[in-house]
């Protein structure tokens, strides 16, 4: 057994009983996605080939008949889901480049890209939710290609994620990116681990905000919250 699927079962083996009790009172505090230090040690290929194995291993345990024209494939376009499409934003080789322009107008009202589609998967029972993501932000002396606050969006989307943390996550990179402290996140999704099972409410939205610099001062913020609620 080669060293990193030792330690990944070292791992999955540790406090069973502790995470047996745990149940849904999920939490926590970490702002940065929960990576092991030889996360990117396998390259993608390899990390495709091992998923595939073992999600036919869940499928025959599940009593699917992987003989069956329909399923036959099944492991193998999961696994390329999983490490191409879905959880690409794990890896930081993928985050887009970000294009500044210098802010040659001196513009210094705020900036607003809304309604921006994104698909995530819920770190706690990966199930996918989805939504729309409103970004600002007030310029200094730098101003961005407007495409790229959507593929930064997309970029932290693309990985087992929590709500809160993909709306902090998206806040403090532009933040850093345009060096201003004036950023404005507010996310709105539907979560399929609420909608498809659990509770099983398929009508609640969850709203999550992120507010900085001068995006906490009342007037800027209604300033924001105005302009996403004229979207319709």
């Amino acid at each position: 057994m080669k060293q990193n699927e030792t330690s990944l079962n070292s791992q999955e083996n540790k406090n069973l009983s502790d995470i047996d009790g745990i149940g849904d009172a999920h939490f926590s505090a970490n702002i940065n996605t929960a990576l092991r230090e030889d996360a990117f040690e396998l390259d993608d290929e390899t990390k495709v080939q091992l998923i595939q194995k073992h999600f036919k291993d869940i499928m025959q345990i599940l009593g699917l008949d992987l003989t069956d024209d329909s399923l036959v494939g099944t492991p193998k376009r999961v696994a390329k889901m999983y490490v191409k499409e879905v959880f690409k934003g794990l890896n930081p080789k993928n985050k887009p480049h970000i294009t500044l322009f210098e802010n040659k107008y001196k513009y210094d009202e705020m900036v607003l890209v809304k309604d921006i589609s994104f698909h995530s998967m819920c770190e706690h029972h990966f199930l996918p939710f989805f939504g729309k993501a409103h970004v600002a932000y007030i310029p200094k002396d730098k101003v961005v290609g407007l495409s790229k606050i959507n593929r930064l969006v997309q970029f932290f989307a693309q990985r087992p994620q929590v709500q809160e943390r993909l709306t902090i996550q998206i806040a403090d990179d532009i933040r850093e990116i345009l060096k201003t402290e004036d950023v404005a996140v507010l996310i709105e999704a539907k979560h399929l681990c609420v909608a498809a099972r659990g509770v099983a409410d398929s009508q609640s939205l969850t709203i999550t905000e992120r507010f900085r610099g001068k995006f906490n001062c009342d007037d800027r913020k209604n300033q924001f919250l105005s302009a996403i609620k004229g979207r319709e």
